[in-house]
């Protein structure tokens, strides 16, 4: 759930199955002392790996959980620092100390992620800008191609979650083109950089944000016998198709098609499946529209404006209410039971545009909060939807 920078190649895509998968939303796949051992069996002490250094990994057997890590296995991390993460690792998510303490000491810092999280430089905010960034040829197309291949399991994730499919495909091609982008940043090095080298120039410490994502991709690394030090993602971390960080994995993740693990990197049905459980455990309304049109009236007085923008993208209005205000609502809005925020979409020296947000609006922005990333993931998806439409419409007539 963040921007990357990197096109690695795009990965192999397992096919739809016909099976239909378990309700597991919400559910945390805590595997206790048993994680440890499964991740500990990916490097057993007669072939360790080693990544990032000469040393091999080595395995767990013999060592007392309470041992602290010695500093000279730590890395590029402060001693104090990384012992305390480690703790808290342990505490929070049942594995050995040892082993995560071998493992961040595997870790290296990067720069780069500690450049990237910083915010950008003060500008002014421009939707139309910001939307032709996401509207493209390349998006759409990808998205067109994606939907038909998939589409029957959008249409199950719309049967199960209630999510539309239009929007499920909008999140994704909005993070990362449909598995064309998921970031070329070791998992490991971005989380332990951000939890144990947080910039200081930063405008607030997310260190210790950082540092339960680092636990819990420990965890899910664990829970489906991967290797923590070839997991790739983004510069924050996040993994997959969707762009999940680790914490989401373990409680929205779900394996849509009974693969026999959950896969976002290279299983479309997983990530489909993944987005719309995510949404619906946020508090998707089944049924309910996203936004609506609006155009507020040129002589609407300063001091109402500024109320209806008060509180941002949270709906707070009925319609009734933001009628008695003077807003000209189409009839659909005006019908629409339940709140609704006044959405601003400042365009730099441009006058702003203007939508209705409802709870579903509210719910995308939980994913990136982010007016304009809303609005953007759900015009990608109408975009995309229509074009897929279209495009399996001119096949059948062929």
């Amino acid at each position: 759930m963040s921007e990357l920078l990197r096109l690695p190649p795009t990965p192999m895509l397992k096919p739809p199955q016909a099976s239909f998968p378990p309700d597991n939303m919400g559910r945390r796949r805590c595997l206790h002392a048993g994680a440890g051992l499964a991740l500990a069996a990916l490097f057993p002490p007669a072939q360790a790996q080693s990544v990032g250094a000469s040393a091999p990994l080595p395995g767990v057997s013999g060592v007392a959980p309470t041992t602290p890590a010695p500093s000279a296995e730590l890395g590029d991390w402060s001693v104090g620092a990384a012992q305390a993460l480690i703790a808290r690792i342990v505490e929070r998510n049942k594995l050995p100390e040892a082993l995560v303490a071998r493992l961040i000491g595997r870790a290296q810092y990067s720069a780069t992620v500690a450049r990237l999280i910083l915010p950008g430089p003060p500008g002014k905010k421009n939707w139309r800008v910001y939307r032709s960034r996401f509207l493209d040829n390349l998006r759409i197309n990808a998205g067109s191609d994606f939907m038909q291949e998939f589409g029957v399991w959008f249409q199950r994730a719309q049967e199960r979650y209630g999510v539309p499919p239009h929007i499920v495909a909008g999140i994704l091609g909005v993070e990362t083109i449909y598995g064309r982008n998921m970031g070329n940043f070791r998992v490991v090095d971005a989380l332990s950089t951000l939890a144990l080298r947080y910039p200081a120039q930063a405008p607030r410490d997310r260190s210790a944000y950082f540092g339960v994502q680092l636990g819990d991709f420990f965890q899910w690394c664990a829970q489906d016998a991967r290797n923590p030090l070839q997991v790739r993602g983004s510069y924050a971390g996040a993994i997959g198709m969707p762009q999940f960080m680790p914490e989401s994995i373990l409680n929205y993740a779900v394996d849509f098609d009974n693969g026999g693990g959950i896969d976002l990197i290279s299983d479309p049905a997983d990530a489909i499946g993944s987005v719309a459980s995510y949404l619906a455990a946020k508090g998707w309304v089944r049924g309910q529209p996203a936004h609506f049109p609006l155009q507020l009236p040129p002589d609407l007085p300063q001091a109402s404006l500024d109320t209806l923008l008060g509180p941002d993208i949270t709906p707070t209005f009925t319609a009734d209410q933001l009628a008695a205000m003077g807003l000209p609502l189409l009839p659909q809005a005006r019908a629409h039971a339940g709140k609704l925020a006044v959405v601003q979409l400042p365009n730099a020296g441009a006058p702003p545009d203007y939508v209705l947000g409802t709870d579903n609006f509210y719910v995308i922005t939980r994913y990136n909060q982010s007016a304009f990333y809303a609005l953007a993931v759900i015009e990608l998806g109408e975009v995309v939807a229509a074009a897929a439409a279209a495009a399996a419409a001119a096949a059948a007539q062929s």
